[in-house]
Protein backbone atom coordinates (compact mmCIF):
# COMPACT_ATOMS: atom_id res chain seq x y z
CA UNK A 1 0.00 0.00 0.00
CA UNK A 2 1.19 3.55 -0.71
CA UNK A 3 2.39 5.41 1.99
CA UNK A 4 0.94 8.20 0.30
CA UNK A 5 -2.67 7.31 1.26
CA UNK A 6 -3.78 8.66 4.66
CA UNK A 7 -4.96 6.42 6.93
CA UNK A 8 -9.45 6.72 7.12
CA UNK A 9 -10.05 7.72 10.43
CA UNK A 10 -7.02 10.18 11.52
CA UNK A 11 -7.86 13.19 13.91
CA UNK A 12 -5.86 16.24 14.61
CA UNK A 13 -4.18 17.12 17.81
CA UNK A 14 -7.05 20.05 17.79
CA UNK A 15 -9.83 18.00 16.87
CA UNK A 16 -9.25 15.32 19.94
CA UNK A 17 -8.84 18.11 22.50
CA UNK A 18 -12.40 19.79 21.34
CA UNK A 19 -13.36 16.38 21.51
CA UNK A 20 -12.01 16.09 25.54
CA UNK A 21 -13.48 19.56 26.16
CA UNK A 22 -16.91 18.72 24.78
CA UNK A 23 -16.91 15.52 27.21
CA UNK A 24 -15.71 17.10 29.91
CA UNK A 25 -18.22 19.71 29.17
CA UNK A 26 -20.94 17.07 29.55
CA UNK A 27 -19.76 15.62 32.43
CA UNK A 28 -19.37 18.76 34.56
CA UNK A 29 -22.66 19.72 33.20
CA UNK A 30 -24.41 16.25 34.61
CA UNK A 31 -22.13 16.19 37.49
CA UNK A 32 -23.67 19.82 38.61
CA UNK A 33 -27.25 18.37 37.76
CA UNK A 34 -26.67 16.06 39.66
CA UNK A 35 -25.69 18.33 43.00
CA UNK A 36 -28.82 20.14 41.91
CA UNK A 37 -30.94 17.20 42.20
CA UNK A 38 -29.61 16.10 45.56
CA UNK A 39 -29.23 20.22 46.89
CA UNK A 40 -33.11 21.65 45.84
CA UNK A 41 -36.28 20.29 46.46
CA UNK A 42 -37.98 23.31 45.20
CA UNK A 43 -39.03 21.72 41.65
CA UNK A 44 -38.88 25.01 39.79
CA UNK A 45 -35.38 26.02 40.48
CA UNK A 46 -34.52 22.01 39.75
CA UNK A 47 -36.04 21.83 36.44
CA UNK A 48 -34.93 25.91 35.52
CA UNK A 49 -31.34 25.08 36.32
CA UNK A 50 -31.29 21.62 34.36
CA UNK A 51 -33.38 23.61 31.14
CA UNK A 52 -30.60 26.21 31.13
CA UNK A 53 -27.32 23.22 31.47
CA UNK A 54 -29.16 21.55 28.39
CA UNK A 55 -29.44 24.65 26.59
CA UNK A 56 -26.06 25.94 27.27
CA UNK A 57 -24.41 22.33 26.48
CA UNK A 58 -26.20 21.68 23.24
CA UNK A 59 -25.75 25.41 22.40
CA UNK A 60 -29.48 26.28 22.46
CA UNK A 61 -31.05 29.61 22.75
CA UNK A 62 -34.32 28.80 24.34
CA UNK A 63 -35.49 26.16 25.61
CA UNK A 64 -38.74 24.68 27.79
CA UNK A 65 -40.30 21.87 29.91
CA UNK A 66 -43.84 20.80 29.85
CA UNK A 67 -44.82 18.57 32.25
CA UNK A 68 -48.21 16.28 32.14
CA UNK A 69 -51.05 17.83 34.66
CA UNK A 70 -54.28 16.13 34.42
CA UNK A 71 -55.36 16.14 30.79
CA UNK A 72 -52.90 18.37 29.50
CA UNK A 73 -49.72 19.86 29.61
CA UNK A 74 -48.31 22.74 31.33
CA UNK A 75 -45.12 24.42 31.34
CA UNK A 76 -43.05 24.94 34.48
CA UNK A 77 -39.60 26.23 33.38
CA UNK A 78 -38.38 28.37 30.53
CA UNK A 79 -34.76 29.35 29.25
CA UNK A 80 -34.63 32.16 26.87
CA UNK A 81 -38.11 32.93 26.43
CA UNK A 82 -40.31 36.15 27.51
CA UNK A 83 -43.20 35.71 29.32
CA UNK A 84 -45.12 37.79 26.53
CA UNK A 85 -44.29 35.60 23.81
CA UNK A 86 -44.73 32.02 25.65
CA UNK A 87 -48.12 31.65 24.54
CA UNK A 88 -46.39 31.34 20.68
CA UNK A 89 -45.46 28.03 21.74
CA UNK A 90 -48.91 26.60 22.12
CA UNK A 91 -48.78 24.53 18.67
CA UNK A 92 -45.86 22.73 20.05
CA UNK A 93 -47.90 21.65 23.39
CA UNK A 94 -51.00 20.44 21.41
CA UNK A 95 -51.29 16.89 20.21
CA UNK A 96 -49.00 15.52 22.38
CA UNK A 97 -48.93 11.64 22.37
CA UNK A 98 -49.48 9.86 25.61
CA UNK A 99 -48.02 6.73 24.00
CA UNK A 100 -45.02 4.37 25.59
CA UNK A 101 -42.19 7.21 25.88
CA UNK A 102 -39.85 4.75 23.59
CA UNK A 103 -41.92 5.61 20.26
CA UNK A 104 -42.36 9.11 21.66
CA UNK A 105 -42.96 11.89 18.65
CA UNK A 106 -44.53 15.25 18.37
CA UNK A 107 -47.40 14.73 14.88
CA UNK A 108 -45.56 17.84 12.35
CA UNK A 109 -42.99 18.92 14.84
CA UNK A 110 -41.29 21.30 12.03
CA UNK A 111 -44.17 22.63 10.85
CA UNK A 112 -45.41 23.91 14.24
CA UNK A 113 -41.94 24.74 14.92
CA UNK A 114 -42.47 27.33 11.68
CA UNK A 115 -45.60 28.59 13.14
CA UNK A 116 -44.06 28.97 16.40
CA UNK A 117 -40.82 30.85 15.12
CA UNK A 118 -43.13 33.01 12.78
CA UNK A 119 -45.12 34.04 16.04
CA UNK A 120 -42.72 34.61 18.49
CA UNK A 121 -40.81 36.18 16.38
CA UNK A 122 -37.33 34.80 17.91
CA UNK A 123 -35.54 33.94 14.70
CA UNK A 124 -35.73 30.54 16.24
CA UNK A 125 -34.85 27.41 12.61
CA UNK A 126 -34.49 24.45 14.69
CA UNK A 127 -35.91 22.22 17.87
CA UNK A 128 -35.39 19.02 19.83
CA UNK A 129 -38.18 17.68 22.34
CA UNK A 130 -37.86 14.33 24.27
CA UNK A 131 -40.02 12.94 26.47
CA UNK A 132 -39.26 12.95 29.88
CA UNK A 133 -40.38 9.62 31.43
CA UNK A 134 -40.39 7.02 34.71
CA UNK A 135 -40.25 3.66 33.55
CA UNK A 136 -43.38 3.78 30.80
CA UNK A 137 -45.59 6.54 32.58
CA UNK A 138 -44.24 10.10 30.61
CA UNK A 139 -43.84 12.93 32.73
CA UNK A 140 -43.23 15.67 31.03
CA UNK A 141 -41.39 17.15 27.51
CA UNK A 142 -38.46 19.05 27.63
CA UNK A 143 -37.51 21.55 24.08
CA UNK A 144 -34.13 22.92 23.09
CA UNK A 145 -34.36 25.72 20.26
CA UNK A 146 -31.75 27.23 18.28
CA UNK A 147 -31.94 29.79 15.27
CA UNK A 148 -29.05 27.91 13.40
CA UNK A 149 -30.34 25.53 10.19
CA UNK A 150 -29.63 21.82 10.44
CA UNK A 151 -30.33 19.32 12.59
CA UNK A 152 -29.42 17.86 15.84
CA UNK A 153 -26.89 15.24 16.11
CA UNK A 154 -27.50 11.99 17.07
CA UNK A 155 -24.43 12.95 20.21
CA UNK A 156 -26.92 15.93 21.16
CA UNK A 157 -29.81 14.05 21.50
CA UNK A 158 -28.31 11.32 23.78
CA UNK A 159 -27.06 14.26 25.80
CA UNK A 160 -30.58 16.12 25.75
CA UNK A 161 -32.07 12.54 26.70
CA UNK A 162 -29.67 12.64 29.74
CA UNK A 163 -30.67 16.16 30.67
CA UNK A 164 -34.40 14.61 29.95
CA UNK A 165 -34.13 11.57 32.62
CA UNK A 166 -32.26 14.06 35.12
CA UNK A 167 -35.61 16.28 34.66
CA UNK A 168 -37.54 13.07 34.84
CA UNK A 169 -36.13 12.11 38.49
CA UNK A 170 -36.54 15.58 39.66
CA UNK A 171 -40.32 15.74 39.06
CA UNK A 172 -41.03 12.23 40.71
CA UNK A 173 -38.58 13.32 43.67
CA UNK A 174 -40.54 16.23 43.66
CA UNK A 175 -43.74 14.68 43.88
CA UNK A 176 -42.55 12.03 46.60
CA UNK A 177 -41.80 14.87 48.64
CA UNK A 178 -44.34 16.38 48.21
CA UNK A 179 -46.40 13.57 48.98
CA UNK A 180 -44.95 12.62 52.42
CA UNK A 181 -44.68 16.34 53.23
CA UNK A 182 -48.53 16.22 52.65
CA UNK A 183 -49.22 12.78 54.83
CA UNK A 184 -46.89 14.52 57.44
CA UNK A 185 -48.89 17.06 57.61
CA UNK A 186 -52.24 15.03 57.06
CA UNK A 187 -51.04 12.98 60.41
CA UNK A 188 -49.91 16.29 62.14
CA UNK A 189 -53.23 17.25 62.14
CA UNK A 190 -54.94 14.34 63.71
CA UNK A 191 -52.55 14.08 66.14
CA UNK A 192 -53.03 17.73 67.20
CA UNK A 193 -56.32 17.95 67.03
CA UNK A 194 -57.22 14.55 68.08
CA UNK A 195 -59.91 14.09 71.06
CA UNK A 196 -56.99 12.00 73.01
CA UNK A 197 -54.15 13.24 74.14
CA UNK A 198 -50.72 11.84 72.77
CA UNK A 199 -46.98 11.86 73.64
CA UNK A 200 -43.93 10.67 71.85
CA UNK A 201 -41.88 9.65 74.14
CA UNK A 202 -38.00 8.69 73.57
CA UNK A 203 -36.52 5.67 75.15
CA UNK A 204 -35.00 7.85 77.75
CA UNK A 205 -38.51 8.33 78.52
CA UNK A 206 -38.47 12.03 77.73
CA UNK A 207 -41.08 13.74 75.88
CA UNK A 208 -40.37 14.12 72.23
CA UNK A 209 -44.01 15.95 71.95
CA UNK A 210 -46.96 16.39 73.15
CA UNK A 211 -50.46 17.11 71.23
CA UNK A 212 -52.94 20.28 71.93
CA UNK A 213 -55.44 17.57 74.16
CA UNK A 214 -52.76 16.32 75.78
CA UNK A 215 -51.56 19.88 76.79
CA UNK A 216 -54.85 20.75 77.93
CA UNK A 217 -54.90 17.83 80.52
CA UNK A 218 -51.40 18.65 82.15
CA UNK A 219 -51.94 22.43 81.79
CA UNK A 220 -48.18 21.65 80.20
CA UNK A 221 -47.35 24.15 76.69
CA UNK A 222 -46.12 21.76 74.28
CA UNK A 223 -43.05 23.72 74.08
CA UNK A 224 -42.17 23.79 77.37
CA UNK A 225 -43.07 19.71 78.17
CA UNK A 226 -40.62 18.87 75.05
CA UNK A 227 -38.09 17.65 76.98
CA UNK A 228 -39.24 17.11 80.13
CA UNK A 229 -38.87 13.86 82.43
CA UNK A 230 -42.41 11.09 81.47
CA UNK A 231 -43.12 11.37 85.03
CA UNK A 232 -42.65 14.95 85.97
CA UNK A 233 -45.62 15.74 82.81
CA UNK A 234 -47.54 12.47 83.82
CA UNK A 235 -48.13 13.09 87.73
CA UNK A 236 -50.65 10.46 89.16
CA UNK A 237 -52.85 10.79 92.05
CA UNK A 238 -53.62 7.55 92.19
CA UNK A 239 -53.55 4.62 89.73
CA UNK A 240 -55.01 1.41 89.12
CA UNK A 241 -53.27 -1.40 88.95
CA UNK A 242 -50.37 0.09 90.89
CA UNK A 243 -48.05 0.13 87.83
CA UNK A 244 -47.05 3.12 86.09
CA UNK A 245 -44.73 3.24 83.24
CA UNK A 246 -41.27 3.62 85.14
CA UNK A 247 -42.60 0.43 86.85
CA UNK A 248 -43.07 -1.41 83.73
CA UNK A 249 -39.56 -0.33 82.32
CA UNK A 250 -37.99 -1.36 85.72
CA UNK A 251 -39.97 -4.92 85.31
CA UNK A 252 -38.51 -5.76 81.39
CA UNK A 253 -41.33 -4.19 79.64
CA UNK A 254 -40.93 -3.43 76.29
CA UNK A 255 -39.79 -6.08 74.09
CA UNK A 256 -40.46 -6.74 70.82
CA UNK A 257 -43.89 -8.67 70.03
CA UNK A 258 -45.56 -7.92 73.57
CA UNK A 259 -48.29 -6.55 74.21
CA UNK A 260 -49.12 -2.75 75.04
CA UNK A 261 -49.29 -1.19 78.65
CA UNK A 262 -52.62 0.43 80.04
CA UNK A 263 -52.50 2.19 83.24
CA UNK A 264 -55.88 4.00 84.98
CA UNK A 265 -55.72 6.56 87.44
CA UNK A 266 -56.52 10.22 87.80
CA UNK A 267 -53.62 12.42 86.59
CA UNK A 268 -52.92 15.89 87.95
CA UNK A 269 -52.26 18.97 86.06
CA UNK A 270 -49.99 21.69 86.63
CA UNK A 271 -53.36 23.57 88.13
CA UNK A 272 -53.49 20.75 90.84
CA UNK A 273 -56.65 19.73 89.39
CA UNK A 274 -57.54 15.79 89.05
CA UNK A 275 -58.82 14.49 85.88
CA UNK A 276 -59.46 10.56 85.39
CA UNK A 277 -57.52 8.96 82.47
CA UNK A 278 -56.75 6.04 81.01
CA UNK A 279 -52.59 5.58 79.32
CA UNK A 280 -51.43 2.90 76.52
CA UNK A 281 -48.46 3.03 76.21
CA UNK A 282 -47.19 0.95 72.69
CA UNK A 283 -43.18 1.08 72.00
CA UNK A 284 -42.30 1.37 68.58
CA UNK A 285 -39.19 -0.67 67.19
CA UNK A 286 -36.28 -0.56 64.80
CA UNK A 287 -35.93 -3.53 62.48
CA UNK A 288 -33.07 -4.62 64.06
CA UNK A 289 -34.86 -4.43 67.82
CA UNK A 290 -33.71 -0.80 68.94
CA UNK A 291 -36.31 0.71 70.67
CA UNK A 292 -37.44 4.37 69.28
CA UNK A 293 -40.44 5.60 70.89
CA UNK A 294 -43.17 4.95 73.30
CA UNK A 295 -46.16 6.25 72.22
CA UNK A 296 -48.82 6.92 74.65
CA UNK A 297 -52.49 7.46 74.05
CA UNK A 298 -54.35 9.57 76.71
CA UNK A 299 -58.21 9.09 76.97
CA UNK A 300 -60.05 11.18 79.55
CA UNK A 301 -62.51 8.56 81.21
CA UNK A 302 -64.02 11.02 83.33
CA UNK A 303 -67.58 10.66 81.88
CA UNK A 304 -66.88 6.49 81.69
CA UNK A 305 -66.08 6.88 85.50
CA UNK A 306 -69.12 9.24 86.04
CA UNK A 307 -71.78 6.86 83.97
CA UNK A 308 -70.02 4.21 86.18
CA UNK A 309 -71.16 6.10 89.36
CA UNK A 310 -74.69 7.16 87.88
CA UNK A 311 -74.99 3.40 87.20
CA UNK A 312 -74.54 2.52 90.75
CA UNK A 313 -76.51 5.41 92.10
CA UNK A 314 -79.26 4.87 90.35
CA UNK A 315 -79.29 0.93 91.06
CA UNK A 316 -78.91 2.01 95.16
CA UNK A 317 -81.32 4.41 94.90
CA UNK A 318 -84.22 2.55 92.54
CA UNK A 319 -84.02 -0.60 94.44
CA UNK A 320 -84.44 1.50 97.78
CA UNK A 321 -87.22 3.91 95.80
CA UNK A 322 -88.86 1.09 94.98
CA UNK A 323 -88.55 -1.35 97.57
CA UNK A 324 -90.11 0.74 100.36
CA UNK A 325 -93.48 1.02 98.76
CA UNK A 326 -93.70 -2.61 97.25
CA UNK A 327 -92.80 -3.86 101.09
CA UNK A 328 -95.36 -1.47 102.21
CA UNK A 329 -98.45 -2.64 99.94
CA UNK A 330 -97.20 -6.11 100.32
CA UNK A 331 -97.35 -5.87 104.58
CA UNK A 332 -100.53 -4.43 104.29
CA UNK A 333 -101.85 -6.71 101.59
CA UNK A 334 -101.11 -9.66 103.83
CA UNK A 335 -102.56 -8.48 107.17
CA UNK A 336 -105.62 -7.49 105.62
CA UNK A 337 -105.85 -10.54 103.90
CA UNK A 338 -105.17 -12.79 107.16
CA UNK A 339 -107.96 -15.65 107.14
CA UNK A 340 -107.91 -15.96 110.79
CA UNK A 341 -108.93 -11.98 111.61
CA UNK A 342 -112.01 -10.33 110.97
CA UNK A 343 -110.84 -6.61 110.69
CA UNK A 344 -112.62 -3.92 111.01
CA UNK A 345 -114.23 -1.53 108.41
CA UNK A 346 -112.30 1.42 109.67
CA UNK A 347 -108.73 -0.96 110.23
CA UNK A 348 -109.37 -1.74 106.17
CA UNK A 349 -110.36 1.30 104.98
CA UNK A 350 -107.64 2.58 106.77
CA UNK A 351 -105.01 -0.17 105.26
CA UNK A 352 -106.60 0.35 101.57
CA UNK A 353 -105.80 4.25 101.84
CA UNK A 354 -101.71 3.39 102.50
CA UNK A 355 -101.87 0.72 99.83
CA UNK A 356 -103.45 3.58 97.58
CA UNK A 357 -100.95 6.44 98.51
CA UNK A 358 -97.87 3.91 98.29
CA UNK A 359 -99.65 2.48 94.62
CA UNK A 360 -99.41 6.23 93.74
CA UNK A 361 -96.01 6.59 95.04
CA UNK A 362 -94.87 3.94 93.20
CA UNK A 363 -96.65 4.65 90.13
CA UNK A 364 -94.98 8.77 90.15
CA UNK A 365 -91.57 6.67 90.73
CA UNK A 366 -91.68 5.16 87.60
CA UNK A 367 -93.36 7.97 86.14
CA UNK A 368 -89.81 9.94 86.83
CA UNK A 369 -87.90 7.25 85.64
CA UNK A 370 -89.81 6.97 82.49
CA UNK A 371 -89.88 10.80 82.09
CA UNK A 372 -85.72 11.09 83.15
CA UNK A 373 -85.34 7.94 80.19
CA UNK A 374 -87.01 9.98 77.47
CA UNK A 375 -84.65 13.46 78.70
CA UNK A 376 -81.53 11.48 78.02
CA UNK A 377 -82.53 10.41 75.04
CA UNK A 378 -84.16 13.57 73.55
CA UNK A 379 -87.66 12.42 73.71
CA UNK A 380 -89.59 14.96 75.45
CA UNK A 381 -92.48 16.35 74.06
CA UNK A 382 -94.91 19.06 74.86
CA UNK A 383 -97.72 19.55 73.96
CA UNK A 384 -98.07 23.53 73.57
CA UNK A 385 -100.94 25.77 73.88
CA UNK A 386 -102.35 28.98 75.85
CA UNK A 387 -101.60 28.78 79.74
CA UNK A 388 -103.01 31.07 82.65
CA UNK A 389 -100.33 30.35 84.83
CA UNK A 390 -101.43 32.48 87.37
CA UNK A 391 -104.50 30.09 87.10
CA UNK A 392 -102.63 26.99 87.46
CA UNK A 393 -100.96 27.87 90.27
CA UNK A 394 -103.68 28.90 92.38
CA UNK A 395 -104.69 25.34 91.63
CA UNK A 396 -101.64 23.20 92.57
CA UNK A 397 -102.02 25.27 95.44
CA UNK A 398 -105.30 24.11 96.32
CA UNK A 399 -104.39 20.84 95.74
CA UNK A 400 -101.11 20.94 98.57
CA UNK A 401 -103.47 22.84 100.86
CA UNK A 402 -105.44 19.66 101.78
CA UNK A 403 -102.47 17.81 102.63
CA UNK A 404 -100.77 19.72 105.18
CA UNK A 405 -102.32 21.47 108.30
CA UNK A 406 -98.49 23.13 109.22
CA UNK A 407 -98.03 24.63 106.10
CA UNK A 408 -99.71 28.09 104.75
CA UNK A 409 -99.38 28.05 100.99
CA UNK A 410 -100.01 31.69 99.07
CA UNK A 411 -100.06 32.45 95.45
CA UNK A 412 -99.29 36.08 94.36
CA UNK A 413 -99.87 37.30 91.12
CA UNK A 414 -100.36 41.22 89.27
CA UNK A 415 -103.83 41.46 87.76
CA UNK A 416 -104.14 40.63 84.24
CA UNK A 417 -101.15 38.31 84.20
CA UNK A 418 -100.38 37.31 81.27
CA UNK A 419 -101.18 34.21 79.25
CA UNK A 420 -97.92 32.00 78.33
CA UNK A 421 -97.82 29.17 75.54
CA UNK A 422 -96.90 26.16 76.85
CA UNK A 423 -97.52 22.38 78.21
CA UNK A 424 -99.83 23.23 81.25
CA UNK A 425 -99.45 19.24 82.29
CA UNK A 426 -95.73 19.60 82.37
CA UNK A 427 -96.03 23.16 84.09
CA UNK A 428 -98.37 21.84 86.72
CA UNK A 429 -95.61 18.90 86.87
CA UNK A 430 -92.88 21.36 87.21
CA UNK A 431 -95.47 23.46 89.90
CA UNK A 432 -96.22 20.39 92.17
CA UNK A 433 -92.14 19.41 92.16
CA UNK A 434 -91.32 22.60 93.39
CA UNK A 435 -94.21 22.87 96.12
CA UNK A 436 -93.89 19.30 96.99
CA UNK A 437 -89.94 19.87 97.83
CA UNK A 438 -90.86 23.03 99.80
CA UNK A 439 -93.27 21.07 101.94
CA UNK A 440 -90.65 18.42 102.40
CA UNK A 441 -88.05 20.14 103.61
CA UNK A 442 -89.99 22.63 105.48
CA UNK A 443 -90.51 20.04 108.52
CA UNK A 444 -91.18 22.86 110.55
CA UNK A 445 -93.70 24.40 108.61
CA UNK A 446 -94.43 27.99 107.66
CA UNK A 447 -95.28 29.92 104.71
CA UNK A 448 -95.30 28.46 101.17
CA UNK A 449 -95.53 30.91 98.74
CA UNK A 450 -96.07 31.24 94.64
CA UNK A 451 -95.31 34.22 93.02
CA UNK A 452 -95.15 35.36 89.76
CA UNK A 453 -93.59 39.06 87.83
CA UNK A 454 -93.63 40.18 84.51
CA UNK A 455 -89.77 40.88 82.47
CA UNK A 456 -89.31 42.44 79.22
CA UNK A 457 -90.13 39.42 77.35
CA UNK A 458 -90.79 36.11 79.84
CA UNK A 459 -92.55 35.86 83.04
CA UNK A 460 -90.11 34.96 85.97
CA UNK A 461 -92.26 32.43 88.86
CA UNK A 462 -90.55 31.87 91.87
CA UNK A 463 -91.45 28.94 94.66
CA UNK A 464 -90.51 30.45 98.25
CA UNK A 465 -90.19 28.04 101.40
CA UNK A 466 -89.31 29.05 104.83
CA UNK A 467 -87.31 25.88 105.61
CA UNK A 468 -83.97 24.10 106.00
CA UNK A 469 -81.91 26.02 103.08
CA UNK A 470 -79.52 24.24 100.65
CA UNK A 471 -75.85 24.88 101.45
CA UNK A 472 -73.68 26.86 99.16
CA UNK A 473 -71.29 24.17 97.89
CA UNK A 474 -74.56 21.93 97.09
CA UNK A 475 -76.41 24.43 94.95
CA UNK A 476 -75.10 23.90 91.39
CA UNK A 477 -75.40 20.05 91.85
CA UNK A 478 -79.15 20.56 92.78
CA UNK A 479 -80.48 20.37 89.20
CA UNK A 480 -78.72 17.08 88.37
CA UNK A 481 -80.30 13.49 88.06
CA UNK A 482 -80.33 11.21 90.93
CA UNK A 483 -78.78 13.99 93.29
CA UNK A 484 -80.02 14.83 96.97
CA UNK A 485 -79.13 16.95 99.17
CA UNK A 486 -76.86 15.46 101.77
CA UNK A 487 -78.25 16.24 105.48
CA UNK A 488 -80.27 14.97 108.22
CA UNK A 489 -83.53 15.46 107.24
CA UNK A 490 -82.89 14.11 103.34
CA UNK A 491 -81.46 10.99 104.46
CA UNK A 492 -84.87 10.43 106.32
CA UNK A 493 -86.64 11.80 103.28
CA UNK A 494 -88.15 9.13 100.39
CA UNK A 495 -86.99 10.25 96.76
CA UNK A 496 -84.89 9.39 94.00
CA UNK A 497 -83.10 12.97 93.16
CA UNK A 498 -84.93 13.32 89.94
CA UNK A 499 -87.71 15.63 90.57
CA UNK A 500 -85.21 18.69 90.12
CA UNK A 501 -83.80 17.36 87.04
CA UNK A 502 -86.91 16.69 85.00
CA UNK A 503 -88.06 20.44 86.49
CA UNK A 504 -85.18 21.71 84.65
CA UNK A 505 -85.31 20.04 81.90
CA UNK A 506 -89.29 21.10 80.85
CA UNK A 507 -88.24 24.63 81.68
CA UNK A 508 -85.61 24.53 79.16
CA UNK A 509 -88.03 22.71 76.95
CA UNK A 510 -90.34 25.57 77.06
CA UNK A 511 -86.90 27.76 75.97
CA UNK A 512 -86.65 29.11 79.66
CA UNK A 513 -84.37 28.91 82.51
CA UNK A 514 -84.41 27.69 85.99
CA UNK A 515 -82.38 28.75 89.36
CA UNK A 516 -82.10 29.19 93.05
CA UNK A 517 -82.83 32.66 93.55
CA UNK A 518 -81.59 32.92 97.34
CA UNK A 519 -81.47 29.81 100.06
CA UNK A 520 -79.00 29.51 103.21
CA UNK A 521 -79.03 26.51 105.87
CA UNK A 522 -81.94 27.24 107.98
CA UNK A 523 -83.90 30.40 106.41
CA UNK A 524 -85.37 28.49 103.90
CA UNK A 525 -84.98 28.65 99.82
CA UNK A 526 -86.31 30.45 96.58
CA UNK A 527 -86.39 28.89 93.21
CA UNK A 528 -87.33 30.93 90.21
CA UNK A 529 -87.80 30.00 86.87
CA UNK A 530 -88.96 31.74 83.27
CA UNK A 531 -90.79 31.01 80.52
CA UNK A 532 -90.63 33.07 77.48
CA UNK A 533 -93.66 35.20 76.53
CA UNK A 534 -93.31 35.02 72.89
CA UNK A 535 -96.16 32.61 71.35
CA UNK A 536 -94.20 31.81 68.45
CA UNK A 537 -91.66 29.53 70.55
CA UNK A 538 -92.36 25.81 69.82
CA UNK A 539 -90.56 23.03 72.19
Amino acid sequence: MSSDIPPPFVFSRAKIQNMVDRLIRQRDYLLDVSRVLTSHLNLRDVLGRILQSAAELLGGQAGLIALVEEESFVVRATYGIKPAVLDAFGPLLSDIPRTDPASFAIPEMNRKMQKVGQMAEMGLRQVIALPMAIGSDLVGVIYIFRVTDGHFTPNAVRILQSFADQAAIAVQNAHLFESVASEKMRLDAILQHSADGIMLLKPDLSLESINLALSRMTGWVAAEAKGQPHNDVIQWVHNKPEMTLEKAIESGWPIQNQKSLYVEGDLQSLAGKAISVGITYAPLFKMNGDLVNIIGNVRDITKFREAEEAKTTFVSVISHELKTPVSIIKGYASTLSRPDVEWKREVVSDGLHVIEEEADRLSELIENLLDATRLQAGNLSLSAGEVAIDHLAERVASLFRVQTDRHQIRTEFPTEFPVIYGDETRLTQVLANLVGNAIKYSPEGGTIQIAGRVLEDMVEITVEDSGIGIPIEQQDAIFDRFYRIDNALSRTTQGAGLGLYIVRSIIEAHGGDIWIQKSSPGHGTTFAFTIPLSTGHSA
